[in-house]
């Protein structure tokens, strides 16, 4: 976790750009009874019945401090769709000296995606691009990919969307309109607040943590 808080207290810095990634699965929702007409001055009404139409995953990663997004929709989320992710965010920044990704711990997340998908050239050269961060167990939080993804949800994944063609044309499009206002995130919670907030975590690994303590 410090890692992690330390890595987004550092200054921006255009040659080793932070990046934080994750996928989130999206479940494809139809309608058994078309709903009413939407009428002006009136809140849309769906009927409650609705049909199961499969599932995809929304692959995203933003950068907190430039407000940059890149978003993917896939039918499924294996290395093969990591590789592609990494792929395209690797040529999004072509100058980075290291793409500093935050991830979590999820078996795909990791070089040996490149070498199952990549000639073994190929693959160093794109392992070569990254430096990874790995989120703690049970601490998707601490991504801040998660708060994207949460307005994505509220702005556009909320509704019922049956087919993974229309799903795609809508996220991506308001993934680019918040890409093109570089709408960025002001992380508040530091490496202090850590120390000082959980301070009873830290004192179970070790006692002098109680220092930190504000009680």
């Amino acid at each position: 976790m410090e890692r992690i808080l330390d890595l987004y207290a550092l200054p921006y810095d255009p040659l080793y750009p932070v990046v934080c990634y994750d996928e989130r699965p999206c479940f494809l929702i139809g309608d058994q009874i078309e709903p009413l007409a939407l009428q002006s001055g009136r809140v849309r009404k769906e009927h409650y019945a609705y049909e199961k139409l499969g599932s995809c995953s929304l692959l995203a990663g933003i950068e907190p401090l430039t407000g940059n997004r890149l978003a993917q929709v896939h039918s499924q989320r294996t290395k093969h769709e990591y590789t592609l992710f990494c792929q395209s965010l690797a040529t999004q920044y072509p100058n980075a000296l290291k793409i500093r990704l935050v991830q979590d711990t999820l078996n795909t997340h990791d070089i040996s995606a490149f070498y199952e998908n990549l000639p073994a050239d190929e693959a160093l050269a794109l392992a070569n691009r990254f430096e990874f961060y790995y989120t703690p167990k049970s601490a998707s939080w601490l991504n801040m990919i998660e708060i994207e993804f949460s307005a994505l949800s509220r702005a556009c994944l909320h509704r019922r969307i049956p087919t993974m063609q229309q799903l795609e044309r809508e996220v991506l499009a308001l993934v680019k309109e918040r890409h093109n206002k570089q709408i960025k995130i002001n992380w508040q919670f530091s490496v202090q607040s850590a120390r000082a907030k959980l301070n009873s975590h830290y004192v179970k690994v070790q006692n002098d943590n109680q220092k930190f303590s504000t009680s």
